[in-house]
């Protein structure tokens, strides 16, 4: 755990560091206008919406943790290549790598989450690795903060800012190579007997651990689960504010803030970020059948600052600022919501096509969401806003409709199980005579999908 919250940390503030670069200078060094910086954010996006499902095959068949290494290896690399740019060209390419490369951090974190943890556990483990990410924020703002104030001749803050990020990360991804495990069968810092407790306490999820095999029917079973493709628009509609990663400093700077106070005030951001994320996951955890029910409440406060941002008199800019950090509450729901998919999906190739359709959705939102930051909406942005507070409301309704959908489905399997009993299963191998033995095999560890099994019950 304290392996994937250093990444993830380090992985997000390097996707944040565009943000924070647009009060360093980069748009003036590299030439660019409004619209290519948002583009430049959305190609990202783009790359590893791409790219996504091959990722989510590589992580199947290679080790989890060796191949995440190397994705942040290069990642790095491009990373740090951004001090080089000075058209936006160059900064597209490296953007478009580092989307590439993105694409295996967080599905292949959900499948180490899901071989590693109980059902139950699940939901506060992706909270600890996701809050990470405000954790980046108040860390990207102190070092923007230093930065802004060299005086370097030849190295722009904003370069500074690409470099440091960029060694951290480089060093990050060969600490991840050594030391991360890449299920609970090959831990290095378990015993023999304790991978096996590690294996063992997992059952309880009845999805098995890992399975190197691509299984053409579970793909088929996860493009025709309805649930799939509720998850999938929720994905894309939660993820439309994240496009408030690349203009958080600009909104700030825009209330009437200077660009010094704009950086430290990105801390604060950082703080709200982890709070938010902090309380939402607890209420989850602790709320019995209660993980839709505390992802909508979480959209409550970021509809109702979306919409004050926008309403309340522009001349009270702490007021404002206030609000906009209500909007920050929209992001806690999809950190919900991504463990809930893994403890609604059982398969290892469902659920691997169920992450990478879900952060296909992931993607798209976050692809589109920059372009709604028009100069001409500029400064008090009425229609991006609108737009959040619109999507926060759709977002709801689809984990409403989705926990309907599941919660259904749980009751008719509880009628089928006082109906009937569910058969017991065996496999016939042949031992060293040749001779066909049949052995009783327990459900929890034979890869079915949770359409299969009909003992599974759906995590509410």
């Amino acid at each position: 755990m304290p392996l994937m919250c250093l990444l993830y940390l380090m992985t997000f503030a390097d996707k944040t560091t565009l943000g924070q670069s647009a009060v360093l200078g980069i748009q003036k060094s590299a030439h660019l206008n409004q619209n290519q910086f948002n583009w430049l954010g959305t190609i990202f996006y783009l790359s590893y919406l791409v790219f996504q499902y091959p990722q989510n095959l590589a992580l199947q068949y290679f080790p989890v943790g060796k191949w995440i290494s190397i994705n942040v290896l290069v990642w790095a690399i491009a990373l740090c290549c951004h001090a080089a740019c000075k058209s936006f060209g160059a900064l597209f390419a490296v953007r478009f790598i580092m989307g590439i490369c993105e694409g295996a951090i967080t599905p292949g974190f959900l499948i180490v989450t899901a071989m590693f943890y109980t059902r139950e556990e699940q939901t506060r483990r992706v909270g600890y690795w996701f809050l990470m990410n405000g954790i980046a924020v108040i860390f990207l703002g102190f070092v923007s903060y230093g930065v802004i104030h060299t005086t370097t001749h030849n190295v722009a803050p904003w370069q500074w800012l690409m470099i440091i990020t960029g060694i951290i990360t480089f060093i990050t991804s060969f600490t991840f190579w050594f030391f991360f495990p890449d299920s609970p069968t090959t831990a290095h810092f378990l015993t023999p007997e304790e991978r096996v407790m590690a294996v063992r306490r997992i059952r309880v999820n009845q999805a098995g651990v890992e399975n190197k095999h691509w299984k053409r029917e579970q793909f088929i079973e996860a493009l025709q689960d309805s649930k799939t493709w509720i998850f999938v628009l929720f994905a894309g509609f939660a993820n439309i504010v994240n496009s408030l990663t690349n203009q958080r400093q600009i909104i700030v700077h825009q209330f009437g803030f200077s660009a010094i106070n704009t950086t430290l005030i990105g801390c604060v951001d950082g703080v709200v970020e982890i709070v938010t994320i902090w309380f939402g996951t607890a209420l989850a955890s602790y709320w019995p059948f209660g993980r839709a029910w505390a992802a909508i409440v979480m959209f409550v406060p970021a509809v109702i600052g979306s919409i004050l941002v926008t309403t309340l008199p522009e001349h009270h800019k702490v007021a404002l600022l206030f609000t906009y950090w209500l909007s920050i509450f929209a992001i806690t729901p999809f950190v919900i919501f991504l463990s809930w998919v893994g403890n609604v999906t059982a398969g290892h190739t469902k659920r691997t096509t169920t992450n990478a359709l879900v952060l296909i959705g992931y993607a798209l939102g976050n692809a589109v969401g920059p372009f709604m930051w028009k100069a001409q909406y500029q400064p008090r942005n009425h229609v991006p806003w609108g737009i959040i507070a619109g999507a926060s409301v759709i977002s709801g309704a689809l984990l409403f409709v989705a926990r309907v959908y599941l919660a259904r489905e749980n009751a008719a399997r509880q009628l089928e199980q006082r109906d009937s009993t569910f058969d017991d299963v065996y496999i016939t191998r042949e031992d060293a005579d040749g001779k066909s033995v049949r052995r009783h095999v327990d459900k929890e560890f034979l890869d079915l999908t949770d359409k299969q099994n009909r003992e599974y019950r759906y995590l509410l």
